[in-house]
């Protein structure tokens, strides 16, 4: 009886295949920065675990006719690649079972792998991304709640200079999906759009945005945490100087905003009108004085994100209730957050060793095979090497519930 049904070349292409449908939040993110790794081997040149992504310089608009020459700034952030996978294992009989039996495996075994990756993706949209609307506890399922949810964040997304190209996604937990499809039932849409959600029970691309839904969607908890005042003028950076945080942990991934300080337009620095919302970017103890966060407080220049810095003696404002939990459902622009998934080398098939690698549109996994004669045992391992960033977390607004 042939065995080819196993071979690593076919168990690839099927884990490949079956990778591409499985990716949520992943399937609309940026992809470009896979070939830093990729084109530079074919080059010569090995680049490492980690790459910087350069993020391109600002300017400031000069009046008259006297040229201000201005320095050019260059910030990159990292992205690092890390391995993982997923172990499976058939007997001899198991071996020579039906491609049907095979195909059952193999997206059993994929699904932890594409899981993983959406999670980590859509955690790290949780403790990068700022903006912030919605209201904790209130899932949006009338029809101006879902139309208030969905139009806030795309107005944040243009007061953040995101582009209208048709680039923008939005990826929602259940309880979203459930609540949207609730309170638009009875908005006038067209009668294919109504049927595929009906159909489906999934809310469909609306208002701009490509939609999906995805289980991974991270849940954020509040530490117990109550705001004290700012204590100090003028400050400016990724940290901001407060009388000592009072109640227990102000934890990572934590959004506050500082009092008098409005969020600016990145092109014209003129004020949105709304207050900038910041990111806690690691946990602050209880009686810290300094909470650290992003972005960077810049009040002038070309790089300025803000009207002025905090009013020193007056509360910042921590959005949710102190140990209040709440989901990070994401509206953003694909430049936001990047996934790079590397090809794997494939050592050359010895001792009953056989490995294969499949690639297709930036994704990658590699299949190896050994056997245990011993046991009559067939071990096979999945794996995948990727990594996430945030290059633009800007253009990411997250709607919580």
């Amino acid at each position: 009886m042939s065995n080819t049904l196993v071979t690593c070349s076919i168990v690839a292409k099927e884990s490949l295949a079956v990778l591409k449908n499985m990716l949520g939040f992943a399937a609309n993110v940026n992809r470009d920065f896979e070939a830093e790794f990729t084109g530079n081997q074919s080059r010569g040149y090995s680049p490492g675990q980690t790459i910087n992504i350069k993020k391109p310089p600002r300017y400031t608009y000069r009046s008259g006719r006297v040229s201000v020459p201005q320095a050019t700034t260059e910030t990159t952030i990292p992205l690092t690649l890390s391995q993982g996978g997923t172990d499976l294992g058939f007997t001899g009989l198991e071996r020579a079972v039906s491609i049907q039996q095979l195909e059952q495996k193999i997206q059993a075994a994929v699904a932890t792998v594409a899981n993983e990756i959406d999670r980590q993706g859509a955690d790290m949209a949780r403790l990068t991304a700022f903006n912030a609307i919605g209201t904790v506890g209130t899932v949006p399922n009338t029809q101006a709640l879902a139309l208030a949810a969905i139009t806030q964040a795309n107005q944040r997304l243009d007061e953040m200079g995101a582009p209208r190209d048709k680039q923008r996604a939005f990826i929602l937990n259940p309880a979203m999906n459930a609540g949207l499809v609730q309170g638009l039932a009875g908005l006038f849409n067209s009668a294919p759009t109504i049927s595929k959600q009906y159909g489906s029970g999934l809310f469909v691309d609306s208002l701009g945005l490509t939609v999906a839904m995805d289980q991974n969607i991270a849940t954020h908890v509040n530490g117990a945490a109550t705001a004290t005042n700012i204590n100090g003028a003028n400050q400016t950076g990724a940290s901001v100087t407060v009388v000592a945080v009072a109640g227990g942990t102000l934890t990572k991934g934590s959004v506050i905003t500082l009092p008098g300080v409005n969020a600016v337009n990145p092109q014209s620095r003129v004020s949105t009108g709304a207050l900038m919302q910041f990111v806690v970017t690691a946990d602050v103890l209880v009686g810290a004085t300094s909470i650290p966060i992003s972005p960077a407080i810049v009040t002038s220049g070309a790089f300025q994100n803000v009207t002025a810095s905090p009013t020193t003696g007056s509360p910042y404002v921590i959005l949710g209730a102190a140990s209040a939990s709440y989901a990070c459902n994401v509206a953003y622009h694909r430049d936001a957050f990047t996934l790079a998934m590397v090809p794997m080398d494939a050592p050359m098939a010895s001792g009953g060793v056989d490995v294969s690698v499949a690639s297709d549109q930036g994704l990658s996994v590699k299949v190896t095979k050994y056997y245990d004669p011993i046991n009559d045992y067939n071990g096979m391992r999945l794996d995948v090497l990727f990594g996430w960033a945030a290059p633009y977390p800007e253009l990411a607004c997250k709607i919580v519930a």
